[in-house]
């Protein structure tokens, strides 16, 4: 009996842990994307949560069709000093983008600066009054000799955006 409450209390916490790093807009299971999310609401939801925790959201534009965008994702949760950065500083959000066209919400893009225009994936910081701070291409963030993402390009784009980064504070006295 008391073996049972140990491991319902274990996997309890487990759950608790897994579902407490992932960000919004992420599916349960396989793919990252969730093909069915209310992309509003999710980026909604970050942002409140943003700014209650005093961090930015990172958003990623992209879908399960989009093999760059798998890879970002798998390094982001998978790469240790990346991912300890975004759940530092941030509030990683995914905004799932159909593969098909017709199927886009334009008016999404429109309301985040037309991200689309930087193909895929792409990232827009946003404060946690939910204004743009920085649009960001991930092709600059890719590693020049092999088929993935370069961590320290990505590492380092995530420092420069951050809530310290931009604080004036931040920058008092060195002038000295």
């Amino acid at each position: 009996m008391k073996t049972r409450y140990i491991l319902i209390a274990l996997l309890f916490m487990a759950s608790f842990q897994f579902s407490a790093g992932r960000g919004y807009g992420q599916a349960v299971g396989g793919l990252p994307y969730n093909e069915n999310q209310d992309a509003r609401a999710d980026l909604k939801k970050a942002i409140e949560q943003a700014k209650v925790e005093h961090k930015h959201v990172m958003v990623q534009f992209g879908g399960n069709w989009c093999p760059w965008c798998i890879r970002f994702h798998q390094m982001a949760n998978y790469t240790k000093p990346i991912d300890s950065l975004l759940k530092a500083d941030y509030v990683y959000t995914l905004v799932n983008v159909p593969h098909e066209k017709d199927k886009r919400d334009f008016k999404l893009f429109e309301d985040y600066g037309y991200p689309n225009r930087f193909g895929y994936p792409v990232f827009v910081v946003l404060n946690g009054d939910g204004k743009i701070l920085h649009i960001q291409d991930s092709g600059i963030l890719e590693h020049c000799k092999t088929k993935g993402y370069d961590t320290t390009k990505v590492a380092t784009f995530l420092k420069m955006w951050n809530v310290k980064a931009l604080d004036p504070e931040t920058y008092k006295g060195l002038s000295k």
